[in-house]
Protein backbone atom coordinates (compact mmCIF):
# COMPACT_ATOMS: atom_id res chain seq x y z
CA UNK A 1 0.00 0.00 0.00
CA UNK A 2 1.50 3.66 -0.86
CA UNK A 3 1.69 6.48 1.28
CA UNK A 4 -1.17 8.29 -0.19
CA UNK A 5 -3.30 5.05 -0.35
CA UNK A 6 -2.47 4.64 3.84
CA UNK A 7 -3.31 8.29 4.15
CA UNK A 8 -6.93 7.92 2.79
CA UNK A 9 -7.42 4.64 4.63
CA UNK A 10 -7.12 6.51 8.12
CA UNK A 11 -9.39 9.30 7.10
CA UNK A 12 -11.78 6.79 6.27
CA UNK A 13 -11.91 5.11 8.98
CA UNK A 14 -11.87 8.34 10.84
CA UNK A 15 -14.90 9.54 8.76
CA UNK A 16 -16.14 6.37 9.89
CA UNK A 17 -15.97 7.18 13.84
CA UNK A 18 -17.26 10.60 13.14
CA UNK A 19 -20.60 8.71 11.12
CA UNK A 20 -20.75 6.19 13.85
CA UNK A 21 -20.93 9.39 16.95
CA UNK A 22 -23.59 10.63 14.88
CA UNK A 23 -25.66 7.42 15.19
CA UNK A 24 -26.93 7.71 18.98
CA UNK A 25 -28.98 10.55 18.13
CA UNK A 26 -31.57 8.80 16.15
CA UNK A 27 -32.74 7.67 19.44
CA UNK A 28 -34.07 11.16 20.83
CA UNK A 29 -36.66 13.03 19.17
CA UNK A 30 -37.90 13.48 16.53
CA UNK A 31 -36.25 10.26 15.10
CA UNK A 32 -37.69 8.90 18.62
CA UNK A 33 -35.77 5.31 18.12
CA UNK A 34 -35.12 5.01 22.14
CA UNK A 35 -35.02 1.36 22.13
CA UNK A 36 -32.05 0.99 19.42
CA UNK A 37 -30.08 3.60 21.94
CA UNK A 38 -28.73 0.26 23.55
CA UNK A 39 -27.11 -0.91 20.40
CA UNK A 40 -26.06 2.43 18.31
CA UNK A 41 -22.94 2.73 20.10
CA UNK A 42 -22.01 -0.84 19.03
CA UNK A 43 -20.49 0.46 15.36
CA UNK A 44 -18.30 3.00 17.31
CA UNK A 45 -17.10 0.49 19.42
CA UNK A 46 -15.98 -1.61 16.04
CA UNK A 47 -14.15 1.45 14.61
CA UNK A 48 -12.10 2.23 17.52
CA UNK A 49 -11.61 -1.90 18.44
CA UNK A 50 -10.27 -2.22 15.15
CA UNK A 51 -7.46 1.00 15.38
CA UNK A 52 -4.38 -0.16 15.01
CA UNK A 53 -2.57 1.34 18.24
CA UNK A 54 -3.69 3.51 21.11
CA UNK A 55 -3.20 7.10 19.05
CA UNK A 56 -4.68 6.13 16.43
CA UNK A 57 -8.25 4.76 18.55
CA UNK A 58 -7.77 7.51 20.91
CA UNK A 59 -8.14 10.06 17.53
CA UNK A 60 -10.83 8.01 16.17
CA UNK A 61 -12.72 8.77 19.17
CA UNK A 62 -11.90 12.22 19.13
CA UNK A 63 -13.92 11.93 15.82
CA UNK A 64 -16.68 9.75 17.34
CA UNK A 65 -16.86 12.25 19.96
CA UNK A 66 -17.38 15.40 17.31
CA UNK A 67 -20.06 13.66 15.28
CA UNK A 68 -21.96 13.05 18.40
CA UNK A 69 -21.98 16.57 19.04
CA UNK A 70 -22.79 17.87 15.54
CA UNK A 71 -25.39 15.88 15.19
CA UNK A 72 -26.91 16.50 18.83
CA UNK A 73 -26.66 20.27 18.50
CA UNK A 74 -26.93 20.81 14.97
CA UNK A 75 -30.36 23.35 15.33
CA UNK A 76 -27.66 25.60 17.10
CA UNK A 77 -26.24 26.81 13.62
CA UNK A 78 -28.68 29.94 13.39
CA UNK A 79 -27.20 30.78 16.96
CA UNK A 80 -23.79 30.15 16.53
CA UNK A 81 -23.00 29.31 12.86
CA UNK A 82 -19.23 28.58 12.27
CA UNK A 83 -19.38 28.36 15.92
CA UNK A 84 -20.45 24.75 15.81
CA UNK A 85 -17.41 23.30 14.54
CA UNK A 86 -15.54 24.70 16.86
CA UNK A 87 -17.47 23.40 19.58
CA UNK A 88 -17.42 20.35 18.04
CA UNK A 89 -13.75 20.11 17.63
CA UNK A 90 -12.74 21.17 21.04
CA UNK A 91 -15.45 19.51 22.83
CA UNK A 92 -15.16 16.19 21.18
CA UNK A 93 -11.27 15.69 22.67
CA UNK A 94 -12.89 13.90 25.86
CA UNK A 95 -13.78 10.77 23.71
CA UNK A 96 -10.25 10.37 22.29
CA UNK A 97 -9.59 8.88 25.95
CA UNK A 98 -12.72 6.75 25.68
CA UNK A 99 -11.73 5.29 22.21
CA UNK A 100 -8.03 4.49 23.61
CA UNK A 101 -10.13 2.94 26.81
CA UNK A 102 -12.21 0.72 24.19
CA UNK A 103 -9.17 -0.29 21.80
CA UNK A 104 -7.58 -1.65 25.52
CA UNK A 105 -10.06 -3.23 26.70
CA UNK A 106 -12.05 -5.18 23.88
CA UNK A 107 -12.47 -7.50 23.88
CA UNK A 108 -9.38 -8.69 25.74
CA UNK A 109 -10.59 -7.07 29.47
CA UNK A 110 -14.28 -7.20 29.19
CA UNK A 111 -15.15 -7.11 32.95
CA UNK A 112 -12.72 -3.81 32.87
CA UNK A 113 -14.39 -2.97 29.80
CA UNK A 114 -17.98 -3.50 31.01
CA UNK A 115 -17.04 -0.76 34.20
CA UNK A 116 -14.64 1.38 32.94
CA UNK A 117 -16.33 2.40 28.97
CA UNK A 118 -19.66 3.93 30.90
CA UNK A 119 -17.75 5.19 33.59
CA UNK A 120 -15.59 7.24 31.06
CA UNK A 121 -18.59 8.02 28.75
CA UNK A 122 -20.89 9.63 32.02
CA UNK A 123 -17.47 11.88 33.33
CA UNK A 124 -17.51 13.68 29.30
CA UNK A 125 -21.20 13.94 29.53
CA UNK A 126 -20.60 15.42 33.02
CA UNK A 127 -17.67 17.84 32.58
CA UNK A 128 -20.01 18.86 29.74
CA UNK A 129 -22.75 19.86 31.57
CA UNK A 130 -20.94 22.58 33.27
CA UNK A 131 -22.88 25.74 32.29
CA UNK A 132 -19.77 27.67 31.69
CA UNK A 133 -18.85 24.80 29.01
CA UNK A 134 -22.62 24.97 27.44
CA UNK A 135 -24.59 23.09 29.39
CA UNK A 136 -26.05 19.18 29.49
CA UNK A 137 -27.85 19.16 25.88
CA UNK A 138 -28.15 15.88 23.96
CA UNK A 139 -27.34 13.39 27.27
CA UNK A 140 -27.59 9.35 26.23
CA UNK A 141 -29.83 8.82 29.30
CA UNK A 142 -32.51 11.07 27.77
CA UNK A 143 -32.95 8.86 24.90
CA UNK A 144 -35.10 6.88 27.51
CA UNK A 145 -37.88 9.53 27.85
CA UNK A 146 -40.23 7.62 26.30
CA UNK A 147 -39.95 3.94 28.77
CA UNK A 148 -40.42 4.87 32.03
CA UNK A 149 -39.54 1.33 32.74
CA UNK A 150 -35.62 2.28 31.38
CA UNK A 151 -36.22 5.58 33.01
CA UNK A 152 -36.61 4.95 36.26
CA UNK A 153 -33.18 4.30 36.62
CA UNK A 154 -33.03 8.10 37.19
CA UNK A 155 -34.57 8.23 40.52
CA UNK A 156 -31.81 6.04 41.35
CA UNK A 157 -29.19 7.38 39.75
CA UNK A 158 -30.32 10.15 37.66
CA UNK A 159 -29.74 10.37 34.09
CA UNK A 160 -25.98 9.59 34.63
CA UNK A 161 -27.16 6.16 35.89
CA UNK A 162 -29.37 5.61 32.76
CA UNK A 163 -26.33 6.49 30.23
CA UNK A 164 -24.53 4.40 31.82
CA UNK A 165 -26.06 1.47 31.84
CA UNK A 166 -26.55 2.18 27.88
CA UNK A 167 -23.31 2.32 27.53
CA UNK A 168 -22.44 -1.11 29.57
CA UNK A 169 -25.10 -2.65 27.34
CA UNK A 170 -23.43 -1.86 24.23
CA UNK A 171 -20.43 -2.06 25.41
CA UNK A 172 -21.64 -6.31 26.22
CA UNK A 173 -22.59 -6.13 22.68
CA UNK A 174 -19.46 -5.12 21.36
CA UNK A 175 -18.24 -7.59 23.09
CA UNK A 176 -20.41 -10.68 22.21
CA UNK A 177 -19.69 -9.83 18.27
CA UNK A 178 -16.11 -9.95 18.72
CA UNK A 179 -14.90 -12.40 21.13
CA UNK A 180 -16.90 -15.78 20.32
CA UNK A 181 -15.67 -17.50 23.57
CA UNK A 182 -17.48 -14.38 25.44
CA UNK A 183 -20.73 -14.67 23.44
CA UNK A 184 -22.76 -15.97 25.82
CA UNK A 185 -21.83 -14.57 28.71
CA UNK A 186 -21.74 -10.39 27.50
CA UNK A 187 -25.05 -11.19 26.11
CA UNK A 188 -26.22 -12.47 29.55
CA UNK A 189 -24.42 -9.33 31.19
CA UNK A 190 -26.66 -7.36 28.41
CA UNK A 191 -29.98 -9.11 29.82
CA UNK A 192 -29.00 -8.43 33.48
CA UNK A 193 -27.94 -5.07 32.62
CA UNK A 194 -31.69 -4.49 31.16
CA UNK A 195 -33.50 -6.09 33.93
CA UNK A 196 -32.21 -3.80 36.17
CA UNK A 197 -34.60 -0.95 34.96
CA UNK A 198 -38.01 -3.22 35.45
CA UNK A 199 -36.21 -3.91 38.81
CA UNK A 200 -35.62 -0.44 40.17
CA UNK A 201 -39.57 0.34 38.48
CA UNK A 202 -40.98 -2.08 41.08
CA UNK A 203 -39.30 -1.33 43.91
CA UNK A 204 -39.43 2.31 43.78
CA UNK A 205 -41.52 3.41 46.44
CA UNK A 206 -44.57 5.67 45.31
CA UNK A 207 -45.32 8.39 47.27
CA UNK A 208 -48.96 8.97 48.37
CA UNK A 209 -50.58 12.20 46.38
CA UNK A 210 -51.29 15.00 48.67
CA UNK A 211 -53.58 16.47 46.70
CA UNK A 212 -54.76 17.67 43.09
CA UNK A 213 -53.16 20.36 41.15
CA UNK A 214 -55.06 21.33 37.63
CA UNK A 215 -52.66 23.39 35.31
CA UNK A 216 -53.68 24.92 32.08
CA UNK A 217 -50.75 25.21 29.47
CA UNK A 218 -51.32 28.10 27.02
CA UNK A 219 -49.48 27.69 23.66
CA UNK A 220 -50.23 30.86 20.91
CA UNK A 221 -47.39 29.77 19.09
CA UNK A 222 -45.32 31.74 16.81
CA UNK A 223 -45.99 35.70 17.15
CA UNK A 224 -43.07 38.04 16.96
CA UNK A 225 -44.89 41.24 17.61
CA UNK A 226 -45.21 41.57 21.63
CA UNK A 227 -48.49 43.34 21.68
CA UNK A 228 -49.63 40.78 19.12
CA UNK A 229 -48.30 37.49 21.74
CA UNK A 230 -49.63 39.55 24.84
CA UNK A 231 -53.30 39.34 23.20
CA UNK A 232 -52.79 35.83 22.11
CA UNK A 233 -51.86 34.43 25.64
CA UNK A 234 -54.58 36.28 26.88
CA UNK A 235 -57.55 35.28 24.89
CA UNK A 236 -56.45 31.97 25.27
CA UNK A 237 -56.38 32.01 28.87
CA UNK A 238 -59.94 34.16 29.20
CA UNK A 239 -61.21 31.27 27.19
CA UNK A 240 -59.97 28.40 29.87
CA UNK A 241 -62.20 26.29 31.85
CA UNK A 242 -61.48 26.33 35.80
CA UNK A 243 -57.71 25.56 36.63
CA UNK A 244 -55.72 26.56 39.98
CA UNK A 245 -52.98 27.57 37.60
CA UNK A 246 -52.18 29.10 34.40
CA UNK A 247 -48.66 28.68 32.34
CA UNK A 248 -47.57 30.92 30.00
CA UNK A 249 -44.90 29.96 28.06
CA UNK A 250 -41.05 31.63 28.03
CA UNK A 251 -40.75 35.32 26.84
CA UNK A 252 -45.05 35.42 26.66
CA UNK A 253 -44.52 39.12 28.42
CA UNK A 254 -42.16 41.34 26.07
CA UNK A 255 -42.47 44.52 28.59
CA UNK A 256 -41.23 45.45 31.80
CA UNK A 257 -44.55 45.00 34.13
CA UNK A 258 -42.84 47.37 37.02
CA UNK A 259 -43.45 50.24 33.95
CA UNK A 260 -46.57 48.73 32.65
CA UNK A 261 -49.51 49.23 35.39
CA UNK A 262 -51.88 48.54 32.34
CA UNK A 263 -50.72 45.23 31.63
CA UNK A 264 -50.14 44.01 35.16
CA UNK A 265 -54.01 45.09 35.57
CA UNK A 266 -55.41 43.07 32.42
CA UNK A 267 -53.25 39.76 34.27
CA UNK A 268 -54.52 40.34 37.26
CA UNK A 269 -57.82 40.47 35.87
CA UNK A 270 -57.41 36.68 34.45
CA UNK A 271 -56.15 35.62 37.64
CA UNK A 272 -59.43 35.39 39.23
CA UNK A 273 -60.40 32.74 40.56
CA UNK A 274 -56.76 30.82 39.77
CA UNK A 275 -53.23 32.10 39.36
CA UNK A 276 -50.93 32.67 36.38
CA UNK A 277 -47.25 32.25 35.76
CA UNK A 278 -46.46 34.88 32.72
CA UNK A 279 -42.71 34.97 31.88
CA UNK A 280 -41.08 38.23 31.13
CA UNK A 281 -38.38 39.18 28.50
CA UNK A 282 -37.72 42.92 28.40
CA UNK A 283 -35.64 45.73 29.00
CA UNK A 284 -35.99 46.67 33.08
CA UNK A 285 -35.33 50.94 34.13
CA UNK A 286 -31.90 50.18 34.04
CA UNK A 287 -31.36 48.79 30.83
CA UNK A 288 -30.50 45.44 31.78
CA UNK A 289 -32.32 42.18 30.12
CA UNK A 290 -34.12 39.58 32.33
CA UNK A 291 -35.79 36.30 32.08
CA UNK A 292 -38.02 36.39 34.46
CA UNK A 293 -40.93 34.07 35.83
CA UNK A 294 -43.82 35.91 37.50
CA UNK A 295 -46.36 34.07 39.52
CA UNK A 296 -49.77 36.38 39.33
CA UNK A 297 -52.67 36.22 41.62
CA UNK A 298 -55.88 38.56 41.62
CA UNK A 299 -53.81 41.16 44.57
CA UNK A 300 -50.75 41.41 41.88
CA UNK A 301 -47.41 39.73 42.04
CA UNK A 302 -46.94 36.94 44.56
CA UNK A 303 -43.45 35.78 43.52
CA UNK A 304 -40.17 36.52 41.31
CA UNK A 305 -38.11 34.13 39.93
CA UNK A 306 -35.06 34.81 37.22
CA UNK A 307 -33.66 32.59 35.12
CA UNK A 308 -30.00 31.31 36.45
CA UNK A 309 -28.51 29.33 33.81
CA UNK A 310 -28.26 31.23 30.35
CA UNK A 311 -28.42 29.46 26.58
CA UNK A 312 -24.95 30.00 25.02
CA UNK A 313 -24.43 32.33 22.31
CA UNK A 314 -28.59 32.05 22.64
CA UNK A 315 -28.75 35.26 25.51
CA UNK A 316 -24.42 35.85 26.13
CA UNK A 317 -21.91 34.74 24.22
CA UNK A 318 -19.04 32.44 26.37
CA UNK A 319 -15.69 34.36 26.61
CA UNK A 320 -17.06 37.35 24.31
CA UNK A 321 -14.04 39.06 24.37
CA UNK A 322 -12.53 36.09 22.37
CA UNK A 323 -15.94 35.00 20.97
CA UNK A 324 -17.76 38.01 20.20
CA UNK A 325 -17.67 38.32 16.42
CA UNK A 326 -19.95 35.39 16.37
CA UNK A 327 -22.48 37.97 17.05
CA UNK A 328 -21.63 39.10 13.61
CA UNK A 329 -22.16 36.29 11.58
CA UNK A 330 -24.87 34.16 13.26
CA UNK A 331 -27.54 35.51 15.72
CA UNK A 332 -25.67 34.70 18.60
CA UNK A 333 -26.05 37.33 21.76
CA UNK A 334 -25.80 40.93 20.84
CA UNK A 335 -25.58 41.40 24.69
CA UNK A 336 -25.97 39.02 27.26
CA UNK A 337 -28.76 38.92 29.76
CA UNK A 338 -28.19 39.35 33.82
CA UNK A 339 -28.82 35.81 35.18
CA UNK A 340 -30.36 35.02 38.68
CA UNK A 341 -28.59 33.80 41.79
CA UNK A 342 -30.23 30.05 42.12
CA UNK A 343 -33.10 28.22 41.90
CA UNK A 344 -35.84 28.79 44.12
CA UNK A 345 -39.59 27.95 44.78
CA UNK A 346 -42.84 29.91 44.44
CA UNK A 347 -46.06 28.96 46.37
CA UNK A 348 -48.87 28.58 43.81
CA UNK A 349 -51.94 27.08 43.20
CA UNK A 350 -52.00 25.81 46.83
CA UNK A 351 -48.76 24.51 46.17
CA UNK A 352 -44.89 24.59 46.48
CA UNK A 353 -43.56 25.04 42.60
CA UNK A 354 -40.05 24.84 41.21
CA UNK A 355 -40.10 27.10 38.19
CA UNK A 356 -36.97 26.52 35.73
CA UNK A 357 -36.91 28.36 32.61
CA UNK A 358 -36.37 26.81 28.77
CA UNK A 359 -32.82 25.40 28.58
CA UNK A 360 -32.62 25.01 32.77
CA UNK A 361 -34.90 22.07 32.38
CA UNK A 362 -31.61 20.51 30.67
CA UNK A 363 -29.50 20.23 34.18
CA UNK A 364 -30.09 17.80 36.39
CA UNK A 365 -28.83 19.15 39.67
CA UNK A 366 -31.60 22.24 39.29
CA UNK A 367 -34.25 20.02 39.78
CA UNK A 368 -32.99 17.69 42.54
CA UNK A 369 -32.41 21.32 44.25
CA UNK A 370 -35.92 22.67 43.62
CA UNK A 371 -37.01 18.71 45.24
CA UNK A 372 -34.78 19.42 48.16
CA UNK A 373 -36.69 22.95 48.64
CA UNK A 374 -39.68 21.23 48.84
CA UNK A 375 -41.22 21.93 45.11
CA UNK A 376 -44.15 19.28 44.92
CA UNK A 377 -44.12 20.14 40.66
CA UNK A 378 -41.96 21.72 38.62
CA UNK A 379 -43.03 24.30 35.92
CA UNK A 380 -41.12 24.82 32.83
CA UNK A 381 -41.56 28.08 30.16
CA UNK A 382 -39.62 27.48 26.73
CA UNK A 383 -39.98 29.11 23.49
CA UNK A 384 -38.51 27.00 21.48
CA UNK A 385 -39.13 29.53 17.88
CA UNK A 386 -35.76 30.18 16.74
CA UNK A 387 -35.40 25.92 15.91
CA UNK A 388 -39.16 25.85 15.19
CA UNK A 389 -38.67 23.36 12.52
CA UNK A 390 -35.70 21.20 13.70
CA UNK A 391 -35.39 18.39 16.81
CA UNK A 392 -35.10 20.93 19.45
CA UNK A 393 -38.50 21.39 20.34
CA UNK A 394 -39.50 17.91 20.91
CA UNK A 395 -35.91 17.25 22.48
CA UNK A 396 -36.06 19.90 24.84
CA UNK A 397 -39.70 18.85 26.12
CA UNK A 398 -38.69 14.90 26.54
CA UNK A 399 -36.53 16.50 29.37
CA UNK A 400 -39.18 17.06 31.45
CA UNK A 401 -39.84 13.75 31.53
CA UNK A 402 -36.11 12.84 32.43
CA UNK A 403 -36.94 15.62 35.61
CA UNK A 404 -39.78 13.71 36.48
CA UNK A 405 -38.32 10.86 37.00
CA UNK A 406 -35.49 11.96 38.64
CA UNK A 407 -36.99 13.76 41.66
CA UNK A 408 -40.49 11.98 42.10
CA UNK A 409 -42.05 15.16 40.59
CA UNK A 410 -44.62 15.56 38.09
CA UNK A 411 -43.45 18.07 35.66
CA UNK A 412 -45.17 20.82 32.81
CA UNK A 413 -43.84 22.68 30.57
CA UNK A 414 -45.84 25.23 28.67
CA UNK A 415 -43.86 26.52 25.41
CA UNK A 416 -44.64 29.40 23.68
CA UNK A 417 -44.59 27.81 20.60
CA UNK A 418 -44.68 23.94 21.50
CA UNK A 419 -43.73 21.64 22.37
CA UNK A 420 -46.17 22.05 25.69
CA UNK A 421 -46.17 18.73 27.77
CA UNK A 422 -47.10 17.39 31.09
CA UNK A 423 -45.51 13.99 32.59
CA UNK A 424 -46.29 12.23 35.78
CA UNK A 425 -43.65 11.83 38.81
CA UNK A 426 -42.34 8.32 36.81
CA UNK A 427 -41.86 9.91 33.93
CA UNK A 428 -45.35 9.16 32.02
CA UNK A 429 -46.41 11.50 29.26
CA UNK A 430 -49.81 12.44 30.44
CA UNK A 431 -50.02 15.60 27.69
CA UNK A 432 -48.37 16.69 24.05
CA UNK A 433 -48.92 19.67 22.22
CA UNK A 434 -46.70 19.55 19.36
CA UNK A 435 -45.31 22.63 17.32
CA UNK A 436 -47.87 22.52 15.04
CA UNK A 437 -50.47 23.10 17.85
CA UNK A 438 -52.44 26.24 18.89
CA UNK A 439 -54.53 26.89 22.03
CA UNK A 440 -54.16 25.18 25.54
CA UNK A 441 -53.79 21.95 26.88
CA UNK A 442 -55.25 21.05 30.77
CA UNK A 443 -54.08 18.69 33.00
CA UNK A 444 -54.62 17.29 36.38
CA UNK A 445 -51.19 16.91 38.07
CA UNK A 446 -51.04 14.46 41.51
CA UNK A 447 -48.71 16.33 43.88
CA UNK A 448 -46.53 14.45 46.23
CA UNK A 449 -45.73 15.65 50.00
CA UNK A 450 -43.05 18.14 50.05
CA UNK A 451 -41.15 15.90 52.17
CA UNK A 452 -40.86 13.19 49.42
CA UNK A 453 -37.58 11.92 47.94
CA UNK A 454 -35.98 9.65 45.26
CA UNK A 455 -32.66 8.08 46.14
CA UNK A 456 -31.34 10.65 43.80
CA UNK A 457 -32.92 13.68 45.00
CA UNK A 458 -31.48 12.33 48.83
CA UNK A 459 -27.74 10.62 47.34
CA UNK A 460 -27.26 13.16 44.38
CA UNK A 461 -24.43 12.33 41.75
CA UNK A 462 -22.69 10.00 43.62
CA UNK A 463 -22.70 7.87 40.27
CA UNK A 464 -20.16 10.23 38.91
CA UNK A 465 -17.93 9.75 41.85
CA UNK A 466 -17.94 6.12 41.03
CA UNK A 467 -17.44 6.89 37.70
CA UNK A 468 -14.49 9.09 38.85
CA UNK A 469 -13.03 6.25 40.90
CA UNK A 470 -13.45 3.74 38.53
CA UNK A 471 -11.97 5.39 35.51
CA UNK A 472 -8.44 6.68 38.01
CA UNK A 473 -8.29 3.11 38.67
CA UNK A 474 -7.93 2.42 35.22
CA UNK A 475 -5.57 4.69 34.09
CA UNK A 476 -3.27 4.51 37.43
CA UNK A 477 -3.41 0.78 36.62
CA UNK A 478 -2.45 1.19 32.84
CA UNK A 479 0.36 3.79 34.23
CA UNK A 480 1.54 1.21 36.18
CA UNK A 481 1.54 -1.42 33.36
CA UNK A 482 2.92 0.62 31.07
CA UNK A 483 6.36 1.30 33.56
CA UNK A 484 6.96 -2.27 34.41
CA UNK A 485 6.78 -3.07 30.21
CA UNK A 486 8.92 -0.28 29.69
CA UNK A 487 11.59 -1.63 31.92
CA UNK A 488 15.47 -2.73 30.40
CA UNK A 489 15.27 -6.68 29.52
CA UNK A 490 11.98 -6.97 29.41
CA UNK A 491 9.87 -7.57 25.96
CA UNK A 492 8.10 -4.37 25.69
CA UNK A 493 5.72 -5.71 22.65
CA UNK A 494 2.25 -5.52 23.92
CA UNK A 495 -0.08 -9.05 23.74
CA UNK A 496 -1.47 -10.05 20.71
CA UNK A 497 -5.00 -10.09 21.21
CA UNK A 498 -6.39 -10.64 17.34
CA UNK A 499 -7.05 -7.16 16.80
CA UNK A 500 -7.43 -6.15 13.28
CA UNK A 501 -4.66 -3.20 11.80
CA UNK A 502 -5.99 -0.38 10.95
Amino acid sequence: MTGSQGRREVYARRAAAFVAGGLPLLAFPRPGLGWLAWALLVPGLLVLRAAGGGREAAVRGWWFGAGYLIAALYWTVPNIGPGLLLVAVVFGIPWALWGWAAHALLPARPVAALLVLPSIWVLIEYARSWHMLGGPWGLLGASQWRHPVMLSLAAVGGVWLVGFAIVAVNTALAIALTAGNLRWRALAAAGAILLAGPVAYAVLDRPRTERILVVALVQPGVVHDPVTRFAAGERITAGLPRADLVVWGESSVGFDLARRPDLMRRLTALADGRELMVNEDARDARGRISKSTILLGPDGRRGRYVKTRLVPFGEYIPFRPALGWLAGVSEAAAEDRVPGTGAGTLAGGGAMLGPMVCFESAFPDLGRALAREGAQALVLQSSTSTFQESWAPPQHASLAAVRAAETGRPVVQAALTGVSAAFDARGRRIAWLDTDRRGAVTVALRLPPATARTPFTRYGDYVIFIAFAVTAGHLAGAAVRGRRSARPGRDSRPLTTGTPAA
